[in-house]
């Protein structure tokens, strides 16, 4: 057990979260002798935020939980520029119709893992389109422009990796640091704001914000990052072979969010059982130490437990079911993603085109590799034809099975 007094920083540094601090001791302080509000900025470039960003998104919970209040920073304003961290290209310019549509539906994910309300705990929504978009041009630069250097921006990550990978980096992107570090001292002016947290990627912007708010209000404020989350393997967290994990039901169906977890490598299994559930840490070292058959039962848990905080204990119990009866059984749970289409039964569809409608393979050149290596099945019975047609024959209980693999499953039914 940590030496901390507080129950946040035992928490984050006990369960994996923390990578970086601007001031740990200071922050542990503060943390242990009244509620500290932090917050963590999203940018909107995207219907959905994925399994990449639930690491953030249970920081919050953990200080919701340490009786402290979380805000989820709306990047409205920011959405508009585009962070340049980690990336090789420009983020493409979006529509404000479309950042808000992006906004609304990325907080759906957010209502499920924290109590957004007006008590002293409750997370707060705050979009920094409510500031930024306030400030003329030469106004922002007479404010902020004389706290920044162009000698300290250029060693920071975000603009150094893009210069020495011969990259493009647009003024326009040069200034989201500017940006990041406005929003920390406007939530300090507006809400009391002492503590940004953040992936590791977001060092550099974090510390702008935190020597903005000294500079210019005398305010002591506090970083936290957490490391990159990648598998054991050295995969990035979040990614898989048919693409992003999303957390929005509408894009990732609970069973597949399941099926994630639950394929989840073995040396990963206690770290994300840390991070992603809210078991006690005993529990997880128990997990973490089976072994063997054993290390397939604490995935389950793991799968139960990261889906139930998502989407509720029944949409996890009958993910669990659909898995026992796919993989244990043979069978087709119903659970499994479906697709729906017309003339089914008539010999007007091929079966290979069924598994690019379901997302099972990118393209038909995908399919045919598939085919040749035996690993595309319909109904359980490897497919070795292209251009098979679906017949009514292949519609067994109202759907065809397709799979990939043993793993990979979905249907399709007649409309």
């Amino acid at each position: 057990m940590s030496d901390y007094k507080s129950e946040l920083v035992r928490t984050l540094v006990e369960r994996g979260y923390h990578f970086q601090a601007t001031d740990l001791d200071g922050l542990d302080a503060r943390a242990s002798t009244g509620i500290v509000t932090g917050y963590i900025g999203f940018d909107a470039t995207a219907p959905s935020l994925h399994v990449g960003s639930l690491v953030q998104i249970m920081m919050l919970r953990r200080m919701q939980q340490a009786g402290h209040k979380p805000i989820i920073l709306m990047g409205g304003g920011t959405s508009k520029i585009g962070d340049p961290s980690g990336k090789d290209k420009s983020r493409s310019m979006m529509t404000d119709d479309t950042i808000d549509a992006n906004k609304a539906s990325i907080l759906t994910a957010f209502g499920k893992l924290v109590q957004i309300g007006d008590g002293p705990t409750d997370a707060l929504v705050v979009d920094n389109d409510d500031w930024l978009s306030t400030f003329g041009y030469l106004d922002f630069l007479r404010r902020f422009g004389p706290h920044f250097t162009i000698n300290r921006m250029m060693t920071f990550d975000s603009v150094k990796l893009r210069l020495e990978r011969e990259q493009p980096l647009t003024f326009l992107e040069f200034n989201y640091m500017l940006l990041q570090a406005v929003d920390f001292l406007e939530l300090n002016r507006r809400h009391g704001c002492t503590l940004q947290l953040g992936g590791g990627d977001q060092w550099g912007n974090i510390i702008n914000g935190v020597e903005l708010c000294r500079r210019v209000d005398q305010a002591e404020v506090f970083g936290f990052t957490t490391p990159l989350i990648t598998t054991a393997s050295g995969a990035k967290m979040g990614k898989t072979a048919d693409g992003a994990v999303w957390l929005n039901a509408d894009q990732r169906s609970p069973y597949e969010y399941w099926q994630f977890w639950r394929n989840t490598e073995d040396g990963d299994v206690g770290r994300f059982l840390r991070l992603f559930t809210d078991l006690p840490l005993a529990e997880i070292a128990q997990l973490e130490a089976l072994e063997g058959a054993g290390i397939n039962d604490a995935k389950v848990r793991l799968a139960n437990e990261a889906t139930t905080l998502l989407h509720g204990a029944d949409a996890a119990r009958a993910a669990e079911e659909t898995a026992r009866q796919t993989f244990a059984q043979g069978g087709s749970g119903a659970a499994l993603p479906t697709v729906e289409f017309e003339g089914l039964a008539g010999g007007e569809v091929t079966l290979a085109s069924l598994f690019v409608a379901a997302g099972l393979a990118a393209s038909n050149g995908e399919m045919k590799r598939h085919i040749k290596a035996g690993a595309a099945k319909v109904n359980d019975q490897t497919l070795t034809d292209i251009a098979a047609l679906a017949g009514g024959s292949d519609i067994v209980d109202g759907a065809i099975k397709l799979s990939i693999g043993k793993k990979r499953h979905a249907l399709a039914k007649p409309i």
